[in-house]
């Protein structure tokens, strides 16, 4: 797996050189700056982009706003985006980019190097991973949705742990119930959101966009 790393801050750029190196992926490109990983990203195509939002020259959203320009361009390219906090219009912007692997995690979870790694390879095969933090943050944006609120507590729970990644196991670890318990909360989801039967993964995306950008999960 072909690994792109934008990081400003040298010792975390070498650390996640390392650690990702040592997990068996090839970092083929580490750079420091906006217009540098605009260039790689275009050069090597890789796998998936593990990207800090704020990078010189500007260092406000530079690395964000090269990812989501890469991603115009390599359409689905997949991104895992990096933040020192939780910046809540960030996160809503990539997650609302369609298509691709995606990933907004806080740079706190580098040293969970298990779930790290784990979260890199979710993100490259197509996944969404999400902080839980980012989640708990989000969740309170929902209150609004009328859509939403037709979930019952249960549900929404259920959902938010879609939110961050989980898989149906994972779920129905995390609530203490089984995972025939979770599929069926899932298809409640899935009706109640209007998500007609399709693939279940695209469904799966499209109940997390609408969770997180509350929007009409039909519209998209």
């Amino acid at each position: 797996m072909r690994v792109v790393i934008a990081e400003d801050l040298t010792l975390l750029r070498d650390g996640l050189i390392r650690l990702l190196t040592a997990y068996g992926l090839e970092v083929v490109e580490a750079v420091d700056n906006g217009p540098s990983l605009v260039q790689a990203l275009a050069v090597h195509k890789p796998d998936v982009a593990v990207v800090d939002v704020r990078l010189p020259p500007t260092h406000t959203d530079e690395g964000l706003r090269a990812a989501l320009d890469a991603r115009r361009h390599t359409p689905d390219l997949p991104v895992l985006v990096l933040s020192q906090h939780v910046e809540q219009l960030y996160a809503k912007e990539l997650l609302a980019a369609s298509g691709g692997g995606l990933g907004y995690l806080l740079k706190d979870r580098v040293s969970d190097v298990t779930r790290f790694v784990d979260a890199v390879r979710t993100v490259a095969a197509g996944g969404t991973v999400l902080d839980p933090v980012v989640v708990s943050q989000l969740l309170s944006r929902h209150s609004k949705n009328k859509t939403l609120q037709n979930l019952t507590p249960r549900e929404q729970e259920v959902l938010g742990l879609m939110a961050e990644g989980r898989t149906n196991a994972g779920i129905g670890g995390r609530l203490t119930i089984t995972e025939k318990a979770v599929c069926k909360h899932i298809n409640n989801i899935f009706s109640k959101l209007d998500l007609l039967p399709h693939d279940d993964d695209n469904r799966r995306v499209l109940a997390v966009l609408a969770y997180l950008n509350e929007t009409d999960p039909s519209s998209s």
